[in-house]
């Protein structure tokens, strides 16, 4: 093939492929632009919003298909020995199929065929048999490559429609040489190939095939894509291929060295899905988390809950009310607006008016009795005003004050013990922390002992948790 002409074949496939390329892209951008008009939320985030971190690969596209054309030559880019000084650019083309495993890896099968050809000086070959050019033809090349997508994630952009990659892999290669001697002889063994590969060495792993010799080869490549539409990718590639021979060309000269061919390409690559899902290969995985964290759903969840948090802490408030000052909150108080001071049950209601005389005759004898709440050790505030009392009379005047701890009948003796220790040492802790010196202050529980009233009717039990309070 005349290296003029097929530079100005491909010159031209290129700029074809270009304008197509360029007419798909304003149409996309017309129709997106459609889209905004009528939404304030532009395609490409409406598609980036319906996927979710950590969503799985399901709610993205993830298969593509491609193809592709290009010239094959039997060189490559980083150099190394050939057996011919010369060489031609001959016309390739391919497929591929890829697999989108994350947003900057994929798995990609790839075929190609075409030919390759080159030849050598005349000073370099006489009228013997040293090979004066040769031609090959590729029945094919297919390999399996890893694809690795550079810059998938940004943090300048929400989506890009320019992106590099690079390849690497390996592949099972079919070709046949024909070599032309210099004396004019031309050498080709298509057809007689079979158990080596008519060159005098074994070729086991070409089976029964008699037209091809069969290699193993790894490709490695790089290469830039641009986003032409939501469906279609326009790649330009460059792939170096070493197979695993030195007879690609049809010559060992080299003996222990391997050739190698090289692919320059273009092409197009059709992404394969439902509409409504992005293209995984484009995604950008912040652009999907900053989506997702300002989701109005997710917003509204939060306001919801916070409404449910401030609920819960008014309801705790409300709780915690106590109108008339008895102790008594008023989601349980069944006597609410008792006056301040009147003696209250646990439901809030005032106890019954023998209690008087009792207290009467107890600020006679020096004796005080602080009430308590059924199976609660907490002061009550109806006992504030008897305690500073004691304190300040213990702090003027010295002397030590006895705290005798009782509880009602109810429960076991061992748990009324406790409770009453625990009522006694209440009344201490608040003695101290107004000033009393601890040393001042003895205490002692007596549980159900010494009852002061019936424990049969609950008037009486409520008379019987107290703490007797009596100074030395």
């Amino acid at each position: 093939m005349n290296y003029s002409t097929l530079k100005k074949g491909l010159v031209l496939s290129l700029v074809a492929a270009t304008g197509i390329a360029t007419i798909a892209s304003a149409q996309d951008s017309t129709a997106q632009d459609s889209t905004a008009m009528s939404s304030p939320m532009s395609t490409s985030t409406s598609m980036s919003s319906s996927a979710k971190v950590f969503g799985g690969r399901a709610q993205y596209r993830t298969w593509s298909i491609g193809i592709n054309g290009g010239v094959l030559a039997p060189i490559v880019a980083i150099g190394g020995a050939n057996d011919f000084n010369k060489w031609d650019v001959n016309l390739g083309y391919g497929l591929n199929i890829r697999k989108q495993l994350g947003n900057a890896f994929a798995l990609e099968l790839n075929g190609v065929r075409g030919k390759l050809s080159g030849s050598n000086d005349a000073s370099l070959y006489g009228a013997g048999s040293t090979a004066k050019d040769f031609e090959t033809q590729l029945q094919y090349a297919v390999d399996l490559r890893g694809v690795v997508n550079v810059g998938s994630v940004d943090f300048l952009r929400r989506e890009n429609s320019v992106g590099f990659f690079v390849t690497a892999g390996a592949g099972y290669i079919a070709y046949n040489p024909k070599v032309t001697l210099g004396n004019g002889t031309v050498v080709d063994q298509k057809g007689m190939y079979g158990g080596n590969d008519g060159y005098g060495n074994s070729k086991t792993k070409s089976g029964n095939d008699k037209d091809y010799i069969h290699s193993f080869y790894i490709p490695v490549g790089v290469g830039v894509k641009f986003k032409v539409s939501e469906r279609v990718n326009f790649n330009l590639g460059y792939t170096m291929n070493f197979v695993d021979e030195d007879n690609v060309d049809g010559v060992y000269a080299k003996g222990t060295s391997k050739d190698k061919f090289s692919y320059g390409y273009a092409g197009l690559e059709f992404s394969l899905g439902s509409s409504s899902k992005p293209s995984l290969e484009w995604s950008n995985p912040l652009a999907t988390m900053y989506d997702e964290l300002k989701d109005p759903s997710l917003r509204q969840e939060v306001e919801a809950l916070k409404n449910r948090v401030s609920n819960v802490e008014k309801a705790v408030e409300d709780l915690k009310k106590d109108t008339d000052g008895d102790g008594v909150s008023d989601q349980f108080d069944k006597c609410p607006g008792t006056p301040a001071g009147t003696a209250v049950d646990g439901s809030g209601c005032p106890l019954p008016a023998m209690t008087a005389p009792m207290a009467d005759s107890s600020n006679v004898t020096g004796m005080e009795s602080i009430q308590f709440d059924f199976n609660s050790s907490v002061l009550k505030t109806e006992s504030y005003p008897t305690l500073d009392k004691l304190s300040s009379s213990l702090r003027e005047n010295g002397g030590k004050a006895n705290l005798k701890g009782y509880a009602s009948s109810e429960g076991t003796a061992a748990y009324n013990m406790k409770l009453s220790k625990d009522r006694a040492n209440s009344v201490k802790t608040y003695l101290v922390n107004s000033g009393v010196n601890s040393s001042q202050v003895m205490t002692k529980g007596y549980g159900e002992a010494n009852p002061i009233a019936s424990n049969d009717t609950e008037e009486g039990r409520i008379q019987n948790r107290r703490v007797e309070t009596a100074r030395n």
